[in-house]
């Protein structure tokens, strides 16, 4: 390393390393940060860090330097090959003279080194791939120290964990590339030694004192799960999304999987080193379980399948390191992967099924009893247990399966145990498991395939309990104290889903306890209320809703032969009288607590989907009272005073969206009707109109706006036919449009106020089912942009002078306002009811105000912010294709570095993984490129009459001339994911390639020359093919029947590329890097 004057001396560099690492104070740390940058900026960086490494008196000082070295080493401008050599050596030689640095520096520095090998994976010094000699260099750390042996097997595991991180900042066919190589040459190799290493571990004798040795089998079980857990195939599983995994291990690894020495190893590893440990050996457990089946014949399977079982039994027999959380859960894990690989057929011929699955039955009862226990793992658990019930009508094998004997006590254990739970958890003052809805449903999804199994006991089971429970609850009703009642409920509740005939009666008997425990809850009200019996309710009801409710059911089920007994509801007219009734009551009662009253409205939207469920709920009484009484002094949750947070008033979009589309079955033409509908809001907004006018108590107006204006957007939704919207947009116009303008202009800072205004006016725009198909007559169309147009050019203008926001506030200030303007005008654009042309024919400058305003906003966003927000990216790119394929004019009278600005953006977004996105930057693409070779045709021709020169392409084919990398760029990106990536979206890829080709034809043949010269010789002559074959047949024309024939072309040419590069003895092409 280069010894350089010395910028800032190693006293002031270790002030700052302790202000960042130990500092409380927040200023200073963020002063120190800003420094530091400026240091790995800076050209004496490596010598201060080699200051750092070689004089610094703490361990913060060689932390420091092993940061600034590494993010100097992933710059996207690598360092020069020597110098990165240079720094690679002196690490390796620094940490083998220093093996008793503090764990987390080596850590820091190995990660250097990790990082400087997979970027130079491929990097060629004297012949030589002069990055990968690291197996080498790690094998001398081995035969030295055990604290140099340790080094070695961290190096090893940073490595392959670096080689799977995928770093969205460069391209992922490089990332792909260089994992692919790593696998194939290097990664067998590491976990073949790892299981060599491991094995010598166990043959000492353990002691638990030993630090060392703890450390060094800590290290090796990380690097084995490092590598099971590598992304084999290019598909990076989502990690959450943990119950679909199967682990794709390479073939050429079968040796090692069928050795069943390798999983003993891992089983023996678990039973003999302490639970910080064994839990790392059963989370390789769980990937060696999650092998793809296809790796194996079937005797091979049922060979390994039988390993795995008689693991299972021995942890079983032994259970003593379950009583650890973290191995509890590991093996919670590994029991939910069996059954996710492997069929029920396959697990009932293993030697010793029926000891085993009785094993398994009795530690999910236990562990269901001790629910504190492990709360996170019972869902794995459960997992398993609906899995192997659901899979019971399938088995074909006469082995028995035991199910029915045990499912039935997993489901009584489960019920028990949770009503158990509750005394517990009021009498400790414990966090409530009930709170977690999302857990508790899901728990609920799968106890309901495990319940159906002998459904008759888990019935009798919950009438059982719950007329015990219903007692004590009318006892209790006079006293105050809580009552365990809501988890029955919910039982009840969830147990109604998939039904069949014989079950019907069952669940009849269970629903007419629940209605009659919403009588006698109505009653009470509002003395007493119970937030979660009432949610649990609603849940209950819109599960009844799902299974015996709606638009298909036309058969009159058994479930009403018991209720109707009980309560006189004979058919689902009576449901839906209790329905309404019901959600009224809560509407009406429960107006403070906003859980219970956006659930009922999710229940009422969800009730007024289907048509003919729409006309029998227009006769009911309850539905005529809401829609001629829809006031806060009805419905509490409508008023808008201080106590209500502004969020909470989002419910009222779904209220008026349900009672508008009650609304339409009879509104016909009938403008009277729809006037009286609309008289609540039409004294709201003159409220608004007086208070504008005179004293102005600006909350108050405020917070009536915003319910207006969400109120509106819910109307405005429901009104699907030209009549019904006319009514409604002869009602805003003039009145009421205005009056939204001033607001956006006076509160433009408040995003809490202006977001439901832009989203109103951006619902108004939607032509949905041609609503806004205005007659011929009506310039209702042409006035309506205006307005909208007003209204983005106001809040584009105020929304720029709040000048730069920091990054927590930029999203919800600013660009959450722009994404809700460019999708408004993409509305407006694409809605074919408004004749664009109009505008310049007579001298209105609405619309060239809107597309400045586009730009405007534009402009003052950054390219990694358009990518990064996801609403941003998904109204903006959408609309710039609106633009570039019906107002390409405008697009070419853009300012040369707007141009650039706007077409980098579509060059950026080619590759999202969002295909909304990219499929939208290739159609705008397309339109560009288009316009442009349509121009040089043009030209090229001598005119029979004299034509004007459009000046728009002329000025297009000017910039392009002048910017010529711009779209060579382009068709790099394009070929690079035809040729090397997983392109999902290949008919869009394929419209604007040709007509780059066209354009740049010497630079497609450069590109095509790079590619096939990177290649062996005997590759060659196959790839050259593969491209002659692209443009066979294709002709110099972007006539629609000629582009069909580029886009068939092209996926033969994808499929055979890939073929070519796949088989031996192809290089690595890392990609077509001539652009990049």
């Amino acid at each position: 390393m280069a010894q350089g004057a010395a910028s800032q001396s190693l006293a002031e560099l270790e002030v700052l390393c302790n202000q960042l690492y130990e500092g409380t104070d927040l200023a200073q740390r963020i002063q120190a940060e800003k420094v530091l940058l400026e240091l790995i900026d800076s050209p004496e960086c490596l010598s201060q860090c080699q200051l750092l490494l070689e004089q610094g008196t703490t361990s913060y000082a060689q932390l420091l330097a092993a940061t600034c070295l590494s993010k100097l080493v992933s710059r996207t401008t690598p360092l020069p090959i020597e110098q990165r050599i240079d720094i690679r050596n002196y690490i390796l030689n620094y940490v083998a003279s220093q093996p008793k640095l503090a764990p987390f520096v080596i850590q820091a520095l190995v990660q250097v080194i990790a990082k400087i090998t997979k970027l130079g994976w491929f990097e060629v010094q004297k012949d030589q791939l002069i990055f990968r000699d690291i197996i080498a260099d790690v094998k001398k750390f081995l035969q030295a120290t055990v604290d140099h042996y340790i080094i070695g097997v961290m190096i090893l595991s940073e490595l392959t964990q670096e080689m799977n991180l995928v770093d969205y900042s460069r391209p992922s066919a490089k990332h792909r590339k260089i994992a692919t190589s790593f696998r194939d040459t290097s990664l067998k190799d590491i976990l073949m030694l790892a299981c060599s290493l491991l094995k010598e571990v166990l043959a000492k004798p353990l002691n638990l004192q030993d630090q060392q040795q703890q450390s060094l089998a800590m290290h090796l079980l990380k690097l084995v799960l490092n590598c099971l857990n590598f992304d084999f195939i290019g598909n990076s599983a989502d990690e959450s999304a943990d119950d679909l995994c199967t682990v794709q291990i390479p073939t050429n690894w079968r040796t090692i999987f069928l050795e069943p020495e390798t999983l003993d190893l891992f089983f023996d590893l678990y039973h003999s080193l302490p639970p910080v440990l064994s839990q790392l050996a059963l989370s390789c457990l769980v990937q060696f379980a999650s092998t793809r089946r296809s790796l194996f014949s079937n005797p091979e399977r049922a060979k390994y399948l039988g390993n795995l079982i008689k693991g299972v039994k021995r942890i079983l027999e032994n259970p003593q390191g379950l009583s650890d959380p973290g191995n509890y859960h590991e093996f919670c894990r590994f029991l939910a992967r069996l059954k996710t690989n492997y069929q029920l057929g396959e697990l009932v011929m293993v030697k010793d099924y029926s000891e085993v699955i009785r094993l398994i039955a009795n530690f999910t009862i236990t562990s269901l009893q001790h629910w504190e226990f492990a709360p996170n793992s019972v869902h794995y658990l459960l997992t398993l247990w609906q899995r192997m019930v659901a899979s019971v009508p399938f088995v074909k094998s006469t082995e028995p399966h035991l199910l029915d004997t045990y499912a039935p006590e997993i489901t009584k254990a489960y019920i028990t145990s949770r009503l158990e739970s509750v005394p517990v958890v009021i009498r400790d003052g414990l966090e409530d498991p009930l709170d977690d809805t999302a857990t508790v449903f899901q728990q609920l999804e799968q106890l309901c395939t495990v319940s159906r199994c002998e459904y008759e006991k888990t019935c009798a089971l919950l009438v059982q309990l719950f007329d015990q429970n219903a007692q004590n609850y009318q006892k209790l009703l006079h006293s105050s104290s809580r009552n365990p009642l809501e988890i029955t409920v919910q039982e009840g509740g969830r147990l109604t889903y998939t039904s069949t005939d014989e079950h019907d009666a069952m669940d009849g008997e269970l629903s007419c306890r629940v209605f009659q425990l919403i009588s006698l809850m109505d009653a009470q009200l509002p003395r007493s209320s119970n937030e979660k019996v009432e949610l649990a309710i609603l849940w209950f009801l819109d599960q009844f809703r799902k299974t015996y409710v709606g638009d298909q059911l036309q058969r009159t089920s058994k479930v009403y032969a018991r209720m109707s007994e009980v309560l006189g509801i004979t058919d689902d007219n009576h449901v839906l009288e209790t329905f309404m009734a019901k959600i009224v009551t809560n509407l009406k009662c429960w107006g403070r607590c906003e859980p219970v009253i956006s659930r009922t409205l999710q229940f009422l939207n969800d009730l007024s989907v289907g048509y003919i469920l729409l006309k029998k709920l227009v006769k009911i009484d309850a539905v005529k009272f809401m829609l001629q009484n829809h006031t806060s002094k009805h419905f509490p949750f409508l008023g808008v005073n201080d106590n209500y947070s502004l969020s909470d008033l989002r419910c009222r979009t779904t209220f008026y969206t349900a009672l508008t589309r009650l609304l339409m079955v009879d509104l016909g033409e009938d403008e009277d009707e729809f006037e009286n509908f609309m008289l609540p809001l039409t004294v709201s907004f003159e409220t608004v109109t007086q208070i504008f006018n005179n004293s102005f108590k600006q909350e108050e107006a405020k917070r009536m706006l915003i319910g207006l204006a969400r109120d509106l957007r819910g109307i405005a939704f429901a009104l699907n036919t030209k009549t019904s919207y006319t009514m409604l947009f002869d009602w805003i116009y003039t009145s009421y449009l205005p009056i939204l303008q001033r607001a956006i202009e006076l509160w433009y800072r408040e995003a809490a106020c202006t977001t439901p205004i832009l989203k109103l006016m951006a619902e108004l725009l939607q032509n949905r089912s041609q609503r806004l198909n205005f007659d011929v007559s009506s310039p209702n169309g042409i006035l309506l942009f205006r307005e909208a147009s007003k209204m983005i050019c106001t809040y584009g203008n105020q929304i720029l002078s709040l000048g730069t926001l920091s990054k927590d506030q930029v999203y919800p200030l600013k660009l959450k306002g722009i994404s809700i303007c460019y999708s408004a005008l993409k509305s407006a654009l694409c809605g074919n009811y408004v004749s664009f042309g109009v505008f310049k024919l007579y001298g209105d400058n609405h619309f060239d105000n809107v597309l400045q305003a586009f730009v405007k906003m534009l402009l003052s966003v950054s390219h990694s912010d358009l990518l990064q927000y996801r609403k941003l990216s998904q109204s903006y790119y959408p609309l710039l294709e609106c633009l570039t394929q019906d107002h390409m004019s405008f697009i070419t009278s853009l300012e040369p570095h707007v141009l650039m600005y706007i077409l980098t953006s579509i060059s950026e977004g080619l590759t999202a993984l969002d295909t909304i996105v990219s499929s939208s930057c290739c159609a705008s693409l397309d339109y560009v490129v288009t316009s442009l070779f349509k121009h040089i045709a043009k030209e090229g021709k001598k005119p029979v009459r004299c034509r004007e020169i459009s000046q728009d392409g002329q000025r297009l084919l000017h910039f392009m001339q002048q910017n010529p990398e711009v779209l060579q760029q382009m068709m790099s990106i394009l070929m690079n994911t035809i040729i090397f990536e997983d392109c999902r979206n290949q008919w869009s890829v394929s419209r604007p390639l040709l007509g780059l080709i066209l354009l740049n034809e010497k630079y497609f043949s450069e590109l095509r020359a790079s590619l096939i010269t990177s290649q062996p010789d005997n590759k060659r002559e196959v790839l050259d093919q593969c491209f002659r074959n692209l443009m066979e047949g294709v002709e110099q024309n972007l006539l629609v029947k000629n582009r069909d024939r580029f886009t068939q072309n092209m996926s033969v040419f994808r499929r055979d590329m890939a073929d070519a590069l796949r088989c031996e003895g192809a290089t690595e092409a890392s990609s077509l890097d001539m652009m990049s």
